[in-house]
């Protein structure tokens, strides 16, 4: 992928990487393994918060909206984490995998848009290599607090 395009079209997007992740625990933001880059759990962060805390149903608190904004929150840090690991956006071919978890109460059937902020951020950016297979799962709690987590796969040219 060209890095300049992306780079120009977070820009036409008026959204702008964020610093790349860092490690929280015991782990490596990326892992490239062969042809494929791993890009661990984003927890969607503004400003050193959790963006979007809580969960999603009936005890949550936490709006549908709200969530797929931050799931798009966590897609564009898994881009900056993609960046920084790669040198650019150059060796990078598409997306292949997003798994979206979402903390929520057993009645919360909305995960696909929740989710959909991730995969539309990935699509806006890349087009057709943001196109990727997605699960997008009910998980009883998250990391910080978070009411979204988005892990990526990758893969590279």
């Amino acid at each position: 992928m060209n890095d300049t395009a992306i780079l120009a079209r977070l820009e036409e997007l008026g959204l702008e990487l964020p610093p790349p992740p860092k490690a929280v625990a015991s782990y490596l933001p990326v892992r490239v393994s062969g042809t494929f880059a791993f890009v661990a759990g984003q927890v969607p962060m503004v400003d050193g918060a959790v963006m979007q805390p809580g969960r999603f149903g009936s005890s949550g608190g936490v709006s549908t909206a709200g969530g797929a904004e931050a799931a798009r929150q966590a897609a564009l840090q898994a881009l900056s984490a993609l960046r920084a690991a790669l040198g650019s956006f150059e060796p990078l071919s598409g997306i292949v995998q997003v798994t979206v978890y979402i903390a929520s109460d057993p009645d919360f059937v909305e995960h696909p848009t929740v989710a959909n902020g991730a995969s539309d951020l990935l699509v806006d950016v890349m087009g057709e290599h943001g196109r990727h297979a997605r699960a997008a799962v009910g998980m009883a709690s998250l990391p910080l607090g978070a009411s979204v987590e988005v892990a990526v796969i990758a893969e590279l040219a």
